[in-house]
């Protein structure tokens, strides 16, 4: 990270104020993303590349290249954070693996239900995620009883949604994985693939991916049974996080379906519309009695 900085010209490194400004009210515009000012070290790190490779010596050099659709597209993907592992927050998938799925297991056995389960993964970064998702899906709902899944994962940023649909992964995140996940379904590279992991075929056989900007009107249509959105809307303002939930719950299934959230996002606020189930998860309405 130093050696981008440290290999620019002194002008490059320094961001005045309204430039800082202008590209705040982009970002925001085009993500409802919003840098405070303790951002700024952080917009000069992460474009500083972008400087770099276009051959820039300053900030107020590259700002009139904003008006290329292609190259704000790469300073918003530059921009955004795209930290994530597998079985993230394993509390959460403790509850889909002790209480959730079980539950529709039951349910589709008796009949009260299709054995058909539809997840979305929201900012789904490089993959880990929706892989996990994945793999706790067909562990629990095997497709021997009838159950068929669909994972929707989905991302802002291009770059790193081809990254999680070649599924592909340095060997020591397989750390993050369970040992009879792991087994079952990642393969561990050879010869010129030696030192990487890969998704098997059952899971990409489940997965498909999809480019989503949640600042923006078009949803992808539900029901989902399962919503996973952790860690992404923390970044909103306040009225583009609303917005984005509202339209989040909007595409649950309404009788059962479940919005997971990260451990420091809530939907408070949001009165009855909706009850807590777990850990930043929430189902609609009030809570069964």
């Amino acid at each position: 990270m130093i050696a981008v900085a440290e290999s620019l010209p002194r002008e490059a490194q320094t961001l005045r104020e309204q430039e800082f400004r202008r590209l705040q009210a982009l970002i925001l515009a085009e993500t409802g993303i919003f840098l405070g000012a303790v951002k700024k070290p952080l917009v000069i790190h992460r474009l500083g590349r972008r400087l770099r490779d276009l051959g820039l010596s300053s900030f107020a050099a590259y700002l009139p290249f904003l008006d290329d659709p292609v190259e704000r597209r790469r300073m918003l993907e530059a921009i955004c954070t795209h930290e994530t592992q597998f079985f993230r927050e394993r509390h959460q998938f403790d509850l889909l693996e002790r209480t959730v799925l079980p539950a529709l297991r039951q349910a589709g056995g008796a009949g009260d239900r299709p054995r058909r389960v539809r997840v979305w993964s929201a900012g789904c970064s490089t993959g880990q995620e929706p892989y996990s998702l994945a793999m706790t899906l067909l562990s629990h709902l095997p497709a021997e009883e009838g159950w068929s899944h669909e994972i929707l994962a989905t991302d802002f940023s291009s770059r790193v949604l081809a990254q999680a649909e070649a599924g592909c992964w340095p060997l020591q995140k397989s750390a993050e994985i369970p040992a009879q996940y792991l087994k079952r379904f990642m393969l561990k590279g050879r010869r010129s693939q030696e030192g990487v992991m890969a998704a098997g075929p059952e899971l990409r056989r489940i997965l498909r991916f999809a480019l989503v900007n949640l600042h923006a009107d078009v949803y992808p249509p539900g029901p989902f049974d399962l919503i996973f959105c952790r860690n992404v809307l923390i970044y909103f303002e306040p009225d583009a996080r609303r917005r984005a939930l509202d339209r989040l719950l909007g595409r649950l299934e309404p009788a059962a379906g479940l919005l997971f959230l990260g451990h420091a996002e809530s939907l408070s606020g949001f009165g009855n519309r909706v009850h807590q189930v777990g850990p930043a998860v929430y189902g609609l309405g009030e809570a069964p009695r």
